[in-house]
């Protein structure tokens, strides 16, 4: 160790810094290289509020929306400012992220070094967390700037949280309550820290010692106004994420997947394998799985409860991975999938903290610790460096990200669908349809698959086709996209009125689309009616789009 040769125990901190900081820099190096992808689209290169930068608008749109079924301000904030320094230069966006996520690394590691004292065990720590294959989504992704931004937010609350408890007092509180406020407001997931925060009093902080005769109105005292904060943001959330959707899937199916992913991220922890950007919800789960999980669960559970007066480092890692989980265990199903990647990445650090301070047990005599302990610590975390850049090598672009989920996943409607929408993009409108096929084939009632098949025929010629998967993708969800892209097809078959029905309920659904109004303007004037086709260009050219205004005005219909 370092501490046999002299180096003081600061040096030995700014050695590990450094190595985390070079060691996470080279690993996702090459994600700078890559492109924007998948709901990237939602977050940056198709949303006008982020490339309008920092702007009163921007700040006001920003604490009002919830666009993309969160309400996350401070996430688009980032990103607008990212757009003010890079533009659409998907490697500034990239950076930022590799950024966020040193940082976090880097705090983490101060954080059980200044609780614990324990240098290299608060490194494996941290090493973990920045090296760990299943935390390539949070950073490798756009889109997942909230994970890497409320993860920064989370270590910064935790680490002026132990500056206070050093010594209490009202300023070094609310410095601690305002960073929680804004991991809030990155993602708000992290609802749970305040019972992290009471995790950490029992262990290693051992405030519970020193108020043993009033403990419960001590924690109620400290913690009520974060986790007010907590349920605010909760209300906020579910109001924000309802859909329909959850209709699909029985109370029943997401009861038997919350155990199932429970241990499968477990599983992933210690196994990094076939990790997709997509897992598909399945509701026919065998009986024998679910409930091998909960007896896996329950045993674990009695296991360091049992042990948590000798050994409470087990006890908290372990409640920090369950209860960090619950949020995003699927019991409140807001999507179709059944776990993902980037729920691990808070996590994983109670698992990374039992097997910092419980594995050394294992290895008594420091003799053992040199010889075993400290090279496998450094082959499994060189194993798991590998292991991320080549997984780093699949978010490349959306043809490498949903090629590989179909590889490593089955009845993966969503990949089959977005790589058919990618190679639609890309001019290959046959294997686009064969995806959209698949797709429809594995979930009949998937909307987008019609919609986006649909817009593969509309561009083959074959509009009649394209009219059926359309009047397919309405029958399922009254969506304005479907009505706005039928009204296309019925346009190119010259049934003009049908076409104007269309756009109508387009608008209607969506009044701000500058698209609907600029073609029912066409039609419009193509049926003679001057007055509502001049009307609809001169709204579409206050939108954004002048096409049938300019082409009006050259016919001498709008001057």
């Amino acid at each position: 160790m370092l501490n046999k040769i002299n180096i003081s125990p600061s040096r030995q901190k700014l050695i590990v810094c450094i190595v985390l900081t070079i060691l996470t820099l080279v690993v996702f190096w090459q994600v700078n290289q890559y492109d924007f992808v998948f709901d990237d689209l939602a977050y940056v290169t198709g949303n006008s509020h982020v490339q309008s930068g920092i702007t009163l608008d921007g700040f006001s749109w920003a604490f009002s929306t919830t666009d993309s079924e969160f309400w996350h301000p401070l996430t688009w904030l980032s990103l607008m400012f990212d757009y003010q320094l890079y533009g659409l230069n998907a490697g500034g966006y990239h950076l930022t992220n590799r950024i966020l996520h040193i940082l976090s690394t880097l705090l983490l590691f101060w954080l059980f070094c200044r609780m614990t004292g324990a240098i290299w065990k608060s490194a494996f720590v941290a090493a973990l967390f920045a090296l760990h294959p299943l935390h390539v989504e949070s950073v490798a992704w756009i889109a997942e700037r909230k994970d890497v931004l409320s993860g920064f937010f989370w270590m910064l609350t935790l680490c002026l949280y132990v500056y206070y408890t050093e010594k209490p007092a009202i300023k070094r509180y609310l410095l601690v309550l305002f960073s929680f406020v804004c991991a809030l407001m990155s993602k708000p997931m992290v609802v749970t820290l305040p019972v992290i925060m009471i995790l950490l009093d029992y262990w290693p902080l051992g405030r519970f010692q020193s108020h043993k005769s009033n403990l419960i109105l001590w924690q109620l005292k400290e913690k009520i106004p974060f986790f007010i904060f907590s349920i605010i943001i909760s209300i906020i959330t579910l109001y924000a994420q309802y859909k329909p959707f959850v209709k699909h899937f029985s109370f029943y199916s997401r009861i038997a997947n919350a155990p199932v992913s429970f241990v499968t991220y477990l599983e992933k922890t210690f196994w990094p394998h076939d990790m997709a950007v997509f897992y598909p919800f399945s509701i026919q789960i065998p009986v024998w799985q679910v409930v091998g999980s909960i007896l896996l669960i329950i045993v674990i559970s009695i296991a360091v409860v049992a042990m948590m007066k000798r050994m409470p480092y087990l006890f908290v890692g372990w409640l920090w991975y369950a209860i960090t989980l619950l949020p995003v265990i699927g019991i409140i199903q807001v999507g179709d999938f059944a776990m993902a990647d980037r729920y691990h990445y808070l996590p994983s650090i109670g698992i990374a903290v039992m097997l910092a301070w419980g594995v050394p047990l294992l290895f008594p005599h420091e003799d053992m610790r040199k010889k075993i302990l400290c090279p496998a610590v450094i082959i499994a975390l060189a194993i798991l460096a590998v292991l991320t850049w080549q997984q780093c090598g699949y978010w490349k672009n959306n043809t490498t990200l949903f090629s590989n989920a179909l590889q490593v996943t089955k009845d993966n409607y969503l990949a089959h669908n977005n790589l058919g929408l990618t190679l639609f993009t890309e001019g290959n409108t046959e294997e686009a349809i064969y995806h959209y096929n698949k797709a429809i084939r594995i979930k009949t009632d998937y909307t987008y698959a019609y919609n986006n098949r649909g817009v593969a025929y509309n561009k083959l010629g074959q509009y009649q086709r394209a009219i059926e998967d359309y009047n397919e993708a309405i029958r399922q969800e009254q969506d304005s996209v479907s009505y706005y892209n039928r009204g296309i097809a019925y346009n190119n078959l010259s049934q003009y009125q049908r076409a104007i029905e269309d756009y109508n309920e387009a608008i209607h659904q969506k009044p701000d689309v500058a698209n609907a109004y600029n073609n029912r303007g066409f039609d419009y004037l193509k049926q003679g009616n001057k007055n509502l086709g001049c009307r609809d260009a001169q709204k579409a050219c206050a939108l954004g789009i002048c096409k049938t205004l300019e082409w009006a005005r050259g016919k001498e219909y709008c001057r």
